[in-house]
């Protein structure tokens, strides 16, 4: 039996289901099958947006619009890169470094082998100029850069004529704790019981000024002296007659031979004479001889 208008009041019914359920009935296609399925928006769910996975088959549930992204992944930090040579490092690398950067207008003076003041000094001016870090320490990629700039150093270039072989040891320094210093060979022995503990390049004051020579006492040490005449910096100072002592001389790292000093004997090598002065005590023998 056929009831007049059920049809269409079922029609309507689920259609206000739909509309309350928020149901979208996807239509038959053209050859009769059903569409996709049913994509439902539960009460409370996010609005439109990312898919999310959902436990119901046949349902999508999206985030609400503008929700942020997940961030991406930090890509992985770049590790610095090695540090080869530092301030205090000494040695034959050092001085082929230093070779180096004399070759490339970065240090005035002839290679010591110790990483010294004007060394990181040097090293942090040839980083600047290329963009690299200006640490001071030679890094592999610092090394690299310079090694791509220079030639390999000659003996020559290690060993400047100015850097002469130590003379024999004078005979007062054969006893006790010298500073033994020769003129002859520009060098400064540090000797205990006749033995060389140490030996560096040295130079002495000018014509009107000279260093005097004899047999003296260490006196006095002033690790951070400042000469009240000259007004000069005198690190590492050992005093042994009048105002002359043994110092760390900036104007001697920078300049060489090309100077003098006002009596004092002078001492290019930072990490050395900062060594030595921690040894050197308060009445140890002093000997200036040619």
């Amino acid at each position: 039996m056929r009831i007049p208008g059920r049809p269409a009041a079922l029609l309507a019914s689920a259609a206000a289901l739909a509309a309350l359920c928020g149901c979208t009935v996807q239509p038959a296609g053209a050859d009769g099958k059903q569409g996709l399925p049913v994509q439902v928006e539960l009460p409370g769910s996010p609005g439109p947006g990312t898919a999310r996975s959902s436990p119901v088959p046949g349902v999508t549930r999206t985030a609400p619009a503008g929700t942020p992204a997940a961030p991406p992944s930090a890509a992985p930090a770049v590790p610095a890169p090695p540090v080869l040579w530092s301030r205090g490092d000494t040695g034959p690398a050092v001085r082929e470094l230093q070779a180096r950067l004399r070759q490339v207008a970065w240090l005035a003076v002839g290679p010591t082998g110790s990483y010294d003041g004007p060394t990181e000094r040097a090293v942090k001016g040839f980083q600047g100029k290329r963009g690299l870090p200006r640490t001071g320490a030679t890094d592999s990629v610092t090394w690299q850069r310079l090694v791509a700039m220079t030639r390999p150093p000659g003996r020559g270039e290690l060993y400047p004529g100015a850097a002469r072989p130590a003379a024999a040891a004078d005979p007062r320094c054969l006893t006790g704790r010298v500073l033994c210093i020769s003129k002859t060979s520009r060098t400064l022995r540090w000797m205990v019981d006749g033995r060389t503990l140490s030996t560096m390049a040295v130079r002495f004051g000018a014509q009107y000024t000279p260093t005097r020579e004899g047999v003296f006492t260490v006196y006095w040490k002033s690790r951070h002296h400042v000469s009240t005449l000259y007004h000069s910096p005198m690190p590492y100072a050992m005093f042994f007659s009048g105002g002359q002592a043994v110092h760390y001389s900036y104007d001697f790292a920078a300049r060489g031979y090309a100077g003098g000093s006002h009596g004092c004997v002078n001492v290019r090598d930072e990490t050395a004479i900062a060594r030595l002065f921690a040894q050197v005590r308060i009445g140890d023998k002093v000997v200036v001889s040619w």
